[in-house]
């Protein structure tokens, strides 16, 4: 049984989606002034080949430096400081775009001899100005999954604010999940024999159930999550393994587990995915918080990329 605080936080958690409700028809879509960049180059489908894939992160790196350009003749030094860092000899992006927010997929490990590869999907504010944290986590599941193994770090949505209501809300998820299901098609069709697991952290959980079915992905690891938006891994149509993990430490615990239906948008997610009555295979995560699942030596970091790379088969998986 929840402790009396606990339940008092899950009452007022609710009582601020239900105020988040009213505020959504009213409040649009307010957003900063963007910061202008080029209109990216077509290049077509992703080749896997080296010299294909070396003529690829070329060609992004340019379009970086363009974007880098564009945001200091706009005075925006701390958006062209990030793309600057991005533009570096060492950095290799499948794709980029710098406009409304940034898009991106970078590449950590050879994706040219993998066998296994994770993609990630990030959660709320993240962006190319808060893009090194995201980062972080998935240079370290790089280093865990070894040689023969690639991470793709996929920003490919304007992700929502943290404290906002489009954080409550699957719009941006319904948005973004046409090409997370695309992005992954091109990978797996690149390189038909590679296992491809799919990571999604908090809000990208939402956004990775929107894009279950049909994803061309052996696992989905849902970590952090508020719930997924649906009732029952069965409801997501997927073929795909369907994993579950939350940190005893990650305050996502005591968002409300609901969802409402209203004649104007839905608000909240439903079910705990960790629950018995989502039916998801869990796998601990340790005592991490919110932000901590892939950090350097976590526990939750050890049984993720066991999942990537099909050691974790047999259910629960422990430290």
């Amino acid at each position: 049984m929840a402790s009396r605080p606990r339940r008092r936080l899950r009452r007022s958690l609710l009582a601020a989606l239900v105020t988040a409700s009213v505020a959504v028809p009213v409040s649009g879509a307010a957003r900063p002034s963007a910061v202008p960049a080029p209109a990216p180059v077509a290049l077509g489908p992703v080749n896997v080949a080296p010299g294909a894939l070396a003529a690829r992160y070329a060609a992004q790196r340019e379009g970086i430096r363009a974007a880098e350009r564009a945001a200091a003749g706009h005075g925006d030094r701390r958006r062209a400081a990030a793309l600057s860092a991005m533009a570096g000899a060492d950095r290799r992006f499948l794709a980029f775009d710098g406009r409304d927010g940034g898009r991106a997929a970078e590449v950590f490990g050879d994706l040219s001899h993998a066998d296994r590869i994770a993609v990630l999907v990030p959660g709320s504010d993240t962006g190319l100005d808060r893009y090194e944290r995201f980062r972080a986590g998935a240079q370290e599941l790089g280093r865990q999954l070894g040689d023969r193994g690639a991470v793709v770090a996929w920003l490919g949505y304007r992700t929502p604010a943290t404290f906002s209501a489009a954080a409550l809300t699957p719009g941006s998820a319904s948005h973004a999940a046409p090409a997370l299901r695309s992005f992954v098609a091109e990978l797996a069709a690149a390189a038909p024999a590679t296992r491809i697991a799919v990571l999604c952290h908090s809000y990208g959980s939402v956004v990775c159930a929107r894009a279950a079915s049909g994803l061309r992905a052996s696992d989905i690891v849902l970590y952090g999550s508020p719930g997924a938006g649906f009732d029952n891994v069965r409801d997501l149509r997927t073929r795909a393994t369907v994993w579950a993990g939350r940190g005893s430490g990650d305050w996502i615990a005591d968002v409300p587990h609901v969802r409402l239906d209203l004649h104007f948008t839905t608000i909240g997610f439903g079910t705990d995915p960790v629950s018995d009555r989502f039916g998801a295979r869990r796998f601990d995560a340790g005592a991490c918080g919110h932000s901590g699942y892939l950090r350097a030596g976590s526990v939750s970091l050890r049984n993720i990329a066991d999942i990537v790379t099909a050691t974790a088969r047999t259910g629960e998986r422990h430290a």
